[in-house]
Order: structure tokens, then sequence, then C-alpha cells
């Protein structure tokens, strides 16, 4: 009897190439979207949560609904002094730290070989820590700081800076700008060194005058970069903390305090757990909005042709 040749084995089955790079991905992915999950995801999950209560940092959380919403809309007068307060930061603030990047970055273009120096000297307030500067600030601008000291050594009795409803909105701003403003710088400097020579060149010589070559040719190519630059530049400022809470602590009155500052006297010192969730999930939808309504001006504004 003649046995049956026996079956080959079976070939391997094989991802085809597609798939199994899909798969590689996602093990490399892995540990950032977890972390993405965790400490973004979860906690404004959380937070819009415990908006919903009325959650003391000890104690038992009570169940409100929107009443949080509903008292910060119509019976938190303070609320909208915050909400002014960080608008005209943010206005006055976007405004001034792009024309001064702007000003500064194209001057760095044309200084020669002592434009990287300035470019770190102008670059490190960005890196260093935002206490420390404030600290400083807050020394320089003291009744009897640095800055005054000064003003006397001129015969002129220098104001109160930090105290003065009038001014102290205006120190902030000055030191925020001095701290930001070489972010700007770098983006922008970037941007301008990728303008190439022969468009300005041809321009030259077709009779455009630097006025006319800035606005007519530079601009336009620095519209991206400004574009990113202004976005970030609003987002920052609507998230202002850490200068109005060293500087002034929000006085003197409210005429400095801003939103997050609000938001954190709120959570840590009345303990509203509940109603500075709210007044976080307000501000995260202004944000949204502002952002959505430079984007929707993208296309107007911005000129992408290389």
């Amino acid at each position: 009897m003649t046995a049956l040749p026996s079956a080959a084995p079976a070939a391997p089955r094989r991802l085809s190439p597609a798939r199994g790079q899909g798969r590689l991905a996602a093990v490399y992915l892995a540990p950032g979207m977890l972390g993405f999950l965790i400490f973004i995801v979860v906690p404004l999950v959380a937070s819009f949560v415990i908006s919903l209560y009325d959650w003391p940092l000890f104690g038992t959380p009570k169940f409100v609904g929107i009443e949080n919403y509903s008292r910060l809309f119509t019976a938190d007068r303070v609320f909208w002094t915050v909400l002014g307060n960080t608008l005209l930061f943010a206005g006055v603030y976007t405004a001034l730290n792009l024309l001064l990047a702007l000003g500064l970055s194209s001057w760095l273009h044309n200084v020669g070989r002592w434009g990287p120096f300035f470019r770190v000297v102008f670059f490190v307030p960005v890196v260093t820590p935002m206490v420390a500067n404030a600290l400083v600030w807050r020394l320089m601008l003291a009744d009897n700081g640095v800055i005054n000291t000064l003003l006397h050594g001129f015969g002129i009795h220098g104001p109160s800076w930090l105290s003065d409803p009038r001014l102290a909105m205006g120190s902030i701003i000055a030191m925020s700008i001095w701290q930001g403003v070489g972010y700007n710088i770098i983006v922008l400097g970037a941007a301008l060194n990728a303008i190439s020579p022969q468009l300005l060149e041809a321009a030259k010589i077709d009779g455009a005058g630097a006025w006319k070559r800035f606005y007519g040719v530079v601009l336009p190519m620095l519209s991206p970069a400004l574009f990113f630059c202004t976005v970030m530049t609003v987002i920052g400022a609507f998230k202002v903390f850490t200068q109005p809470y060293l500087l002034t602590l929000g006085g003197p009155g409210d005429s400095t305090k801003t939103i997050v500052l609000h938001l954190y006297q709120n959570a840590f010192s009345f303990d509203k757990l509940g109603y500075a969730s709210a007044l976080a999930w307000v501000l995260f939808v202004i944000v949204m909005l502002v952002t959505a309504l430079q984007f929707s001006q993208q296309k107007r504004l911005v000129n992408y042709d290389s």
C-alpha cells in the first residue's frame, strides 16, 4: 500500500508592510498618547465635572448643575472686571510685543556680525524662570527701588509703579514684554533669513524704496510667521498669572487681577474648586473663540506663496 504524501507545512502568515508599519507606529505613539490621556484628557473631563459641583478642598461635594456658570455671569461683578483686565492686557501686550519683535528682528537682520550676540541677549529672559524675573522687577519697581532711585538722582520724584492703579497694569505689561519678546524675535528672524535676497533686489531694481520693499515684499513673506506669533502670543496673554500674582497680587484693588489669578484665588484661597473650574472652562471657551476668529482670517491675511 502506497503512503500518501504528507501535506506541505502552511507558510507563515505575513503582515502587509502597511499593517506592520501601522502596528510599529502604534507602539511608538503609545507612551505619548498615554501621557496625553492621563495628563490632558482626564483632567479636562474632570474639571468640567467639578464645575457642576460645589466642591470644597476638604468636605463633601454637592451637585449644583450650572449654578456656578449662572453665578459667574450674573452675580460675580469681579468677573467682569478681571475679564476686562485680561482683554486689556492681551490686546496691548500682543500689539506691543509683535511691533517690537518685528522692529528688533529687522534691525538684527541687518546689524552684521553682532546679530547672534544680540539675539542671545534678547532671548535670555525667555529661558529665565518667570518667578525670578518677576521678583527682580518687583525690586526695581518698588517705591524705593532701582528705577525711582535713578529718577531721584535726576531730581525726579518717582511714582508708585505698582501701587498706582493708572500705572500698575502698564508695569506688568512692560515686564511681560521684556520677558517674552525674545521668542518672537527668534521666530521672525528665522523667517527674515528665509526671504530670498533676489526678491528684494528685483524690487529695488524696479524702483521700490525701503518702505515699499518692506511693505510689499518683506511683510507678505513674513505673514505666516507673524500669524504664528500672533496666535501663540494671544493664547499666552490670556493665561497671564505669574506677573500680576508676584508684582501686585491683583491690586491695587482689582485693577490688575486677571482671569487666571481670579481662578487661583477662588480655588485655593476661597476653597471653591467648582467655581474655579467653571472659570477655567469659560476661559477655555474665550481662548478657543479668539483663536477660531484668528484662523477664520488666515486666508485673507496670510500669504503662503514662496
